[in-house]
């Protein structure tokens, strides 16, 4: 079962909570997730222009896998997310990120994340909580019409850049990927009234296979290749 995420806010201990970002965490069945941090506000009306950021308005993309187990503090589990990119440094597998994940007493769709990082203000390694909502996953129509046959779909790049992560996880999609020092994401969310896709954030001049991963999901097989922009990716999940 795949997961969408939405953080409601982070705490920096012994600081109040606050929310300056729009964070929205896609994780797979098969636990691949693109995380994009955006600083707020975001483009104000993104369905009628193109909504690019400057690279300031970044505040963090990662992409990897996740890992998550039973702990016996206060009932909570243990989570890792393995970077396998990550906008803030080129050297990915060496980031430590892992916290306790404790559920909500009254809100199911609600999760404390606790742990410590480096606080990217003030540079010092401080404790931290983040609340996380989780969202349903929604059922959106496929190109022609008809219910969607794919609430999931991933894939890598086979060609530079050598790493990046498509991920569509039924009414969103998120793409990230890293070329050296040059960074590139992407955004979109279904609109029920429109009835298509509108891209919410984008960030560098990559182009992204979107267009594969929302209103033609369904034509999509694990092993299917498809070129964009000259560059080749591949399709590594489907659900």
């Amino acid at each position: 079962m795949g997961d969408i995420s939405i953080r409601e806010y982070i705490r920096w201990l012994p600081d109040d909570a606050s929310e300056p970002t729009s964070t929205i965490v896609l994780t797979t069945p098969q636990r691949r997730f693109v995380d994009i941090r955006v600083l707020k506000p975001l483009p104000s009306d993104p369905a009628s222009a193109d909504p690019v950021i400057p690279p300031s308005q970044l505040d963090w993309a990662i992409a990897g896998t996740s890992t998550s187990s039973s702990s016996n503090i206060n009932g909570a589990s243990h989570s890792q997310w393995h970077h396998w990119i990550d906008s803030r440094t080129a050297d990915a597998e060496s980031v430590v990120d892992e916290g306790h994940m404790l559920g909500h007493p009254s809100d199911p769709a609600l999760t404390l994340e606790k742990g410590r990082m480096v606080n990217p203000t003030t540079g010092v390694e401080t404790d931290y909580e983040e609340m996380w909502r989780s969202e349903p996953v929604e059922t959106v129509p496929c190109a022609g019409g008809g219910a969607a046959e794919v609430t999931c779909l991933a894939l890598h790049p086979e060609t530079r850049p050598r790493r990046g992560l498509v991920v569509r996880l039924g009414q969103y999609c998120q793409a990230f990927a890293r070329d050296g020092d040059h960074i590139a994401l992407e955004r979109l969310k279904w609109d029920s009234d429109q009835q298509r896709w509108v891209r919410q954030v984008r960030l560098g001049e990559q182009e992204f296979p979107t267009d594969m991963t929302t209103y033609f999901a369904h034509e999509a097989s694990v092993g299917d290749e498809v070129t964009i922009g000259g560059r080749v990716w591949k399709v590594v999940e489907r659900g």
